[in-house]
């Protein structure tokens, strides 16, 4: 049965499920990593000392307690000693009350520990993860990656608030039992443990199914969270094509899937205890079957056969806690070498060492026949050169895939070229400061984002220490005040996550004034007009002409109104500059430009 059991638990990991990178799956115990992540308790030596100080107050009295019960029986009670009766009972009160101070302070401390440890390390995954460049979040969803800092660091915390802790009091106590029980009486001692044997083994082969199990039910909660994240994104399809009865269907059976699955391994979880019962059972009726031999012939005492059975209660405990901890430890393995596997990857761009600070930039860019591939044998731009004068406002244009987009990401160094160089007033932008790179060139992306805070706020986010003055200031300039003003709050009106209170338009608006606010010498708009309606673009075509007047600027855009008047157009196809020139120029010309423009003309009409 039991190998049938382990069968179709190896069918259920076997499935395709969703996101296995996200399941938490067995792991060998790598001690290397285990010493990585003992390293991160260093900073809190005083927790640790005191933690262990209660320990081992709590393991004094767990050990003195049963003699201490056996020397009262045999004793005081034996030798109808009252006096010291009440002295022996007055101190063992006086001992349990030590050890209920000692879990007290015990449990406090390990859980202050726990919690400090988890508390570092997330906040060292959080700030690595933020260092890392794009290629890493173009290869990881982002629920994999809030997966990682949220999921895995909380699968440590059980083995840093009580395992580790736990574990070494465990074996302490373990040792010190058995070095009681031999010393009392050796031939009680291995009588009583004969069946020590027999529970490691059974309860080790329940304990795999028992693990195996639990994955089956991380694995369906992991579908279940998919398919939730996957209907709460897309609700709006959903109600619009009428989906929602499938839906519901569809989750009704993998909920159903998960309860079977919860409810299997709960019941294998559900026999563990029976079996330590049992064979702690056993063990206590060899001790007493025994003992009565050793009674009858006088060379036990009936206070050691009580001290032994105390004993042996004690006994189970540990080796039941130090299962579990090895449990603790799989799980422990299998997230911190994920956790591990995103401290050790390393951004592909950053500054080179000693690199010099970035002066305040004119605006001139050049690029120096720049290939750049996204991937081994995905090249998306093919020697492309060209040099934009400070203040010049430069559009791209063409189809989707072109390399537009490409450019501008390079020029923030948001990737490095593959060959070729990009260069800012003559320096190449490899060989100064990241940091200082882009503090002087400000984006608007078509996909603005806006932060859960205050208008204010997310206004003044490229710089933090504007006044309220100089936030009112740059809104107007992209006549965004108007509508911020109708607000509840105005400029204090707390907008929910992603902005979903405001429309698009007015979304673009505050990424605009932000740009204006941040006051870059080199500006990129990608996209940034695509999705404002008719009236909310010509506001912002004021705007826009006050925020370009003496700044270098990219201007990315479908819609011609945005780019008629650019200082010169970079028309791309696949990868590559095709033609370049002014608006009147390349529309006389009547080339690929020419074609682009009619053929938006046309689909407007």
């Amino acid at each position: 049965m039991v190998m049938a059991e382990d069968r179709r638990l190896d069918d259920e990991l076997r499935a395709p499920f969703i996101y296995r990178d996200d399941d938490t799956l067995d792991k060998p115990f790598q001690y290397a990593q285990f010493k990585r992540l003992l390293r991160y308790m260093a900073p809190f030596p005083k927790l640790i000392w005191g933690a262990f100080a209660a320990t081992a107050g709590g393991i004094a009295v767990a050990l003195v307690t049963p003699y201490l019960i056996g020397r009262t029986i045999d004793v005081a009670i034996a030798g109808k000693r009252t006096g010291l009766l009440a002295a022996l009972t007055l101190a063992l009160l006086a001992l349990y009350v030590c050890n209920f101070a000692a879990a007290r302070v015990r449990i406090y401390l390990t859980n202050k520990l726990g919690q400090n440890v988890i508390l570092r390390l997330r906040q060292d995954l959080f700030s690595h993860v933020q260092s890392l460049s794009f290629d890493f979040f173009d290869k990881r969803p982002a629920g994999s990656v809030l997966v990682r800092i949220m999921n895995d660091v909380n699968a440590l915390q059980d083995l840093f608030t009580n395992g580790i802790i736990n574990s070494l009091t465990n074996l302490i106590t373990l040792f010190g039992i058995v070095v009681i029980m031999l010393s009392l009486n050796v031939r009680l001692a291995l009588v009583t443990m004969v069946v020590v044997p027999f529970m490691f083994l059974l309860s080790t082969r329940l304990r795999v199914l028992i693990r195996r199990s639990w994955q089956v039910v991380r694995v369906r909660m992991s579908r279940i969270n998919a398919h939730l994240n996957e209907a709460i994104q897309g609700m709006r399809v959903t109600e619009a094509y009428v989906r929602q009865e499938e839906n519901q269907r569809f989750f009704e059976r993998m909920n159903a899937e998960y309860v079977e699955k919860f409810r299997r391994a709960t019941g294998l979880s559900a026999v563990f205890w029976p079996i330590v019962d049992i064979t702690g059972s056993v063990g206590t009726v060899l001790l007493f079957w025994y003992g009565v031999h050793l009674l009858t012939a006088g060379e036990v005492t009936v206070g050691l056969l009580v001290a032994f059975a105390n004993y042996l209660g004690n006994f189970w405990t540990p080796i039941s806690q130090l299962g579990q901890l090895y449990n603790q430890l799989l799980v422990a393995m299998a997230s911190s070498e994920r956790i591990f596997e995103y401290l050790d990857t390393r951004p592909t761009i950053t500054s080179r060492p000693q690199a010099p600070a970035l002066p305040p930039i004119r605006g001139e860019v050049v690029f120096d026949q720049v290939v750049f591939d996204y991937a081994p044998g995905k090249r998306a731009l093919h020697g492309v050169s060209f040099r934009v004068q400070p203040g010049e406002t430069v559009a791209l244009v063409g189809h989707t895939g072109a390399g537009k987009s490409t450019v501008i990401n390079l020029l923030a160094r948001f990737y490095d070229v593959t060959s070729g160089r990009i260069l800012i007033d003559g320096k190449d932008i490899r060989d100064v400061d990241l940091a200082t790179l882009r503090s002087q060139i400000g984006i608007v992306l078509q996909d603005t984002f806006i932060f859960s805070g205050t208008i204010m706020d997310n206004i003044r986010y490229g710089r933090p220490d504007a006044t309220d003055e100089e936030v009112i200031a740059a809104a107007k300039a992209v006549h965004a005040d108007e509508f911020i003003r109708q607000l509840e709050h105005g400029y204090f009106t707390e907008v929910r996550e992603r902005g979903s209170r405001l429309s698009m338009g007015q979304r673009q608006l505050l990424s605009f004034a932000r740009a204006i606010l941040a006051n870059p010498k080199i500006l990129i708009l990608d996209e940034a007009t695509a999705s404002i309606d008719t009236h909310t673009e010509h506001l912002i075509q004021l705007g826009l002409r006050a925020l370009l007047r003496g700044r270098t600027s990219f201007v990315v855009a479908h819609r011609l109104s945005t780019i008629r008047e650019a200082d010169q157009i970079l028309v791309f196809q696949d990868g590559r500059i095709v033609e370049r020139g002014t608006h009147g120029v390349l529309m006389r010309n009547k080339g690929y430009y020419h074609h682009l423009v009619l053929t938006q003309y046309r689909f407007m009409a």
